[in-house]
This record gives structure tokens, sequence and C-alpha cells, in this order.
């Protein structure tokens, strides 16, 4: 498939999901380090359980690098319990907030000035930060251009017939960005419309029946059971 038509299709995804779902006004933060310690959080686990460990976090005053610093780790856990994997999830916030502390001093502005490049790598380098999570940080707490590669996102542009030739994270990442305008807003939205298409209706077993992406959607016209 041509270039064009592969920017062609994708517009088409995006433009068709935000006349249907609207603007998702993603990340639900306050700031940029909730932003951060959702990321974390949010790994394995659903969103409304994420609300939950932050609003504990929020109540006990420790929603900051040097609150979770003081922290005991097994404190921390009891806070962030409802998030799930809890007591690995304490070990991978208090390793940041050792991190942010340590190298910038708490400082997330001196963090966010390093370039998209930089700031990525630092951040992988980080104990429990992976490339989604390093992505997420980079995208919706220091906005900067990079798209957010997910589960949701990679099924629905297989079904939608795009498989990128290597099927790793940053072939669907190259997907996006080779064939789309570097713009920061449109891949904050269109990631966030991604996600709320694959929670309602692109699932694991596909309500195809009235799917706002059906056509051209090939997965559509199959006589077969997906997975």
């Amino acid at each position: 498939m041509d270039g064009q038509r592969i920017s062609n299709i994708l517009r088409y995804i995006y433009d068709r999901l935000l006349k249907e779902y609207g603007p998702q006004h993603w990340w639900p933060a306050e700031e940029p380090f909730e932003v951060i310690a959702g990321a974390i959080l949010t790994q394995s686990a659903a969103w409304t359980n994420v609300e939950k460990a932050l609003a504990n976090l929020k109540a006990a005053g420790k929603l900051s690098p040097e609150g979770l610093r003081s922290l005991p780790e097994t404190e921390l856990a009891g806070l962030i319990y409802p998030s799930g994997y809890y007591h690995v999830k304490a070990r991978k916030l208090k390793a940041f907030a050792d991190w942010l502390g340590a190298r910038y001093n708490d400082n997330l502005d001196r963090l966010f000035n390093n370039d998209t490049e930089t700031l990525r790598k630092q951040l992988l380098d980080i104990y429990g930060i992976g490339e989604e999570t390093a992505d997420s940080i980079i995208l919706y707490a220091a906005n900067k251009a990079v798209f957010v590669i997910d589960a949701y996102t990679r099924r629905i542009i297989d079904r939608m017939g795009l498989t990128p030739p290597t099927h790793s994270y940053a072939g669907y990442q190259k997907l996006f960005i080779v064939n789309l305008p570097e713009d920061t807003r449109l891949f904050n939205e269109y990631h966030a419309l991604l996600v709320r298409h694959g929670k309602e209706v692109c699932r694991k077993s596909p309500l195809c029946e009235g799917c706002y992406l059906s056509p051209p959607c090939p997965t559509r016209t199959r006589d077969v059971k997906l997975s």
C-alpha cells in the first residue's frame, strides 16, 4: 500500500472517530506530575482504578516527588492498592521520584527542556518505564509530538489492514509519524480516540455492527472469529 493511501486511511480514521466521539480531553490530570504518576499506575490497570489510587495519594498529600520519597514503600503500596500490582508500582513510583530529585532537583521544566530523543532515552533508563509509559509522559506531560502505541492502537490498525512490516512498537509508531503531520495536539487526540474506540467497539471480540469505521474496515467483511 502506498504512502498516500496509508495517510488517507489514517486521516479517515481520525476524522470519523472525532466526529462520533468528540474531543476526549486526555490526559485527565491537574498538573504534569499527576500525568507521570498516572502513566505508571495505568500499566495493566483500568483507568477507573488508577483514579482511585491517585485520589488516595492526593488525599494523603503525597502526589509529588518529595511526597513519594517520604513514604515507606509498604505505605505507598497501600495507597495505590486499587491500581493493582501495587508493590511493584510503588517501587516504580519511588524510582522515578528518586531519579527526578537526584537528576533534576524535582524540576520537571528542566527535564522537559530536553529534546524528545534525549528525554525518551532518559525515561527509558528509569526502572519500570517502558516505551508506552515513556511516550505517554512525553506526549501528555511534556507536550511533545510522539505517538503512543498501546494494545488498542495495534488492534485497530491491524483490523484496518495497516499492520506495519515490522510488528514492533517502533514499527507501529513509525506508521503514524511518517504518514501524519508532526503535531502534538493531533497525536494527543488521535491516541485518546483510539483508546475510546478500542474499549467501546473494537474490542477483543469486536462489535462490528454499527462500527464507525465500517466500511472501509476490511475486517468487517471477513467471516472469521477475531481474538
